[in-house]
């Protein structure tokens, strides 16, 4: 058992996985910074002083002897009484979205330059010899036996539907 779980660890996806996971964790604290201390206070400005956090529904009464405010999500709420925070909601709306926006970009960024990478290793015959493309011994080794079967075959194309005999 102690071998497959090494097994299974030893895999790339996994911890690609795991770090994914934590970059993401550390990620959600930034956001939650951006949206509380930036975005929030700056929706709050443009539209009149709104505070998200304060909205919501109060389906039971204040209890007797409750001093706070009636429009004080947190004390009511600490207070007993139930309520729907329909407040809270939109603002984990507007953090998925910023989540969402900002992971949208780090792919694009990242598909762009692999993208240029790959385009790159096929325009070079050895990418050990390159000092623009990161080497990939087992491309190279591709390109080599293509390169072998074209000269095999007089120059012509290799045709892979036809296999190397034609």
């Amino acid at each position: 058992m102690f071998k497959e779980f090494k097994k299974f660890i030893a895999r790339g996806n996994v911890i690609d996985l795991a770090v994914g996971v934590v970059i993401g964790a550390a990620f959600s604290g930034i956001v939650k910074q951006l949206t509380d201390g930036v975005l929030m206070p700056l929706i709050g400005w443009l539209f009149g002083d709104i505070d998200f956090s304060n909205w919501f529904l109060r389906l039971s009464q204040v209890p007797e002897g409750y001093e706070g405010s009636l429009d004080n999500y947190e004390q009511l709420k600490e207070a007993g009484v139930a309520m729907i925070g329909y407040g809270a909601l939109i603002t984990a709306i507007i953090n998925f979205l910023i989540v969402a926006f900002a992971l949208f970009l780090l792919v694009r960024g990242v598909n762009r330059v692999t993208e240029e990478m790959q385009r790159k290793q096929a325009e070079v015959e050895d990418s050990s010899k390159s000092d623009d493309v990161p080497t990939d011994p087992q491309l190279d080794v591709l390109k080599k036996i293509l390169a072998e079967l074209k000269a095999e075959r007089g120059g012509a194309d290799y045709a892979p539907d036809k296999g190397p005999m034609g």
